[in-house]
């Protein structure tokens, strides 16, 4: 493969591209499914091929093949520097690359228990006894649909361009997700839907505890259904849980910081940011509000340590104590705002460009206890998890419906509370915040951009979360 990507950039700078990329690219995937119990599907695949992107005249020209030999790859390196070269003149201002460091590096993520260390039946038995030990732990209530999957990959890269970079990098990933219906007909129905990921092997599984929590989930969600009563009207304190605060700073700091949709490129495909190119520095929130992406955390589910561009990844403050710090860029958009790529240029595939994206978006955790947050809290409620949410395609109004929610009363937690709704601006969440506890946790997720869509694997996180002074709406 070496050889391959070599000569495609010895090819494409003998037709004049000013930078040549090669990116051979190869995704392994098992997946099983189950409803109830009983097995929908064994699936999966390998999917390898070779992407090319070449800079010529100010224009980019991208193209890939899943034919690996050397007169395809020139056949791919010919048609991305053809249009690169037929869109060079249309371009009003000329793409460049801004300088910087290039990685020559071989990294791989070991697993401490390989995923060939159980066979398939194993793992569709292992289905098969999440829904034997959830299916009738509901006293009155039913649980009439119990979805599952099981996931395993393996991505590997070997990434070099004429800028003197080259990157070898292998990353199994593992992933179980369910969808939970709870039925109980005078009080309707609740549905849950989670997903656990993470870098590494089948050692996640023990970590995860599926069967224990998934039990004690069913149990809690018949509570939630039958003795949930309304939320309070009035303006409260609401303490929101690291699972709601992980997801609203993946879409209200991560998608608006990322410098392409700043400049407008995402606008018809995945929505626009409010961000302004001129709005470093300005206060978005206090100083509570400091949101990091950082996709160097080890056996996360959005780990790498350089990204498509050779570029070596770092933490990224995109909002560093209320204030709006660095967005996310690639070594274009770098040029663009005078500053250094900070290594977000990811695809999912060898037939995806490389695009700026997200890894490991959290909220930076302070030194409280959960115990600290609530004992202040007179009249209040808890929303633990959500059960379904929605954002403008500026991110900056959204709304988070409570899933496991709960009173609180004089610091202390008093019964379940239904449908709560979280209706809220960014710059109101961010400058509300009144505490912040120490339990930093991390959960998984598929970001989805670009077109043809691109999924990437990411992590997003936080602590739990204290508000002040916030009306909750009533979900019918």
């Amino acid at each position: 493969m070496e050889d391959l990507l070599f000569s495609a950039i010895s090819f494409a700078e003998k037709l004049g591209a000013k930078y040549v990329e090669a990116r051979y690219h190869r995704n392994s995937l098992t997946r099983l499914s189950a409803r109830n119990g009983t097995l929908l599907g064994v699936g999966g695949g390998v999917f390898e091929g070779i992407a090319i992107r070449v800079l010529y005249g100010g224009a980019l020209g991208f193209s890939s093949t899943n034919i690996l030999n050397k007169d395809s790859v020139k056949e791919a390196v010919k048609t991305a520097f053809d249009n690169a070269k037929a869109h060079s003149r249309l371009m009003k201002s000329p793409i460049e690359f801004v300088d910087s460091n290039m990685g020559h590096v071989k990294y791989d993520v070991i697993p401490d228990k390989n995923f060939d260390s159980m066979d398939l039946e194993e793992k569709i038995g292992m289905l098969n006894e999440l829904w034997k030990n959830v299916k009738d732990v509901t006293t009155e209530a039913k649980i009439p649909v119990f979805f599952t999957y099981y996931s395993e990959s393996v991505e590997e890269k070997i990434i070099v361009n004429s800028d003197g970079a080259y990157i070898r990098s292998r990353v199994p990933r593992i992933g179980v997700g369910y969808n939970l219906v709870v039925l109980y007909p005078q009080k309707g129905s609740i549905q849950r839907f989670f997903s656990y990921g993470a870098s590494g092997g089948l050692e996640w599984l023990r970590e995860w505890n599926l069967s224990e929590n998934i039990v004690d989930e069913a149990k809690t969600y018949e509570k939630v259904l039958i003795e949930g009563k309304k939320p309070p009207e009035e303006p409260i304190d609401v303490i929101v849980g690291s699972e709601i605060v992980g997801l609203i700073v993946h879409e209200s700091c991560g998608h608006p910081s990322e410098a392409d949709r700043i400049l407008g490129r995402e606008a018809a495909q995945a929505g626009k940011s409010f961000i302004k190119p001129e709005m470093i520095g300005q206060r978005i929130g206090n100083n509570y509000a400091t949101v990091i992406d950082d996709p160097t955390i080890p056996k996360s589910q959005g780990f790498y340590l350089y990204d498509e561009e050779g570029v070596p990844a770092r933490a990224r403050y995109l909002y560093k104590e209320g204030v709006i710090n660095e967005f996310l860029h690639n070594r274009w958009t770098a040029s663009i705002f005078n500053t250094e790529s900070n290594g977000a240029a990811r695809a999912s595939n060898f037939y995806g460009e490389p695009i700026i994206r997200m890894a490991n978006t959290y909220l930076k955790p302070g030194n409280m206890e959960f115990e600290e947050l609530l004992e202040d809290v007179k009249f209040g409620v808890y929303m633990k998890s959500y059960m379904e949410w929605n954002i403008d395609d500026e991110r900056w109004s959204q709304r988070y419906v409570g899933l496991e929610s709960y009173l609180i009363e004089n610091g202390e937690l008093k019964g379940f509370v239904r449908n709560p709704a979280l209706e809220i601006t960014t710059k109101s969440f961010y400058s509300n915040i009144d505490g912040v506890d120490k339990n930093l946790k991390f959960y998984a997720g598929m970001c989805g951009k670009g077109e043809p869509a691109q999924g990437v694997p990411v992590w997003f996180g936080g602590p739990n979360v204290k508000l002040k002074n916030i009306r909750l709406r009533v979900v019918a």
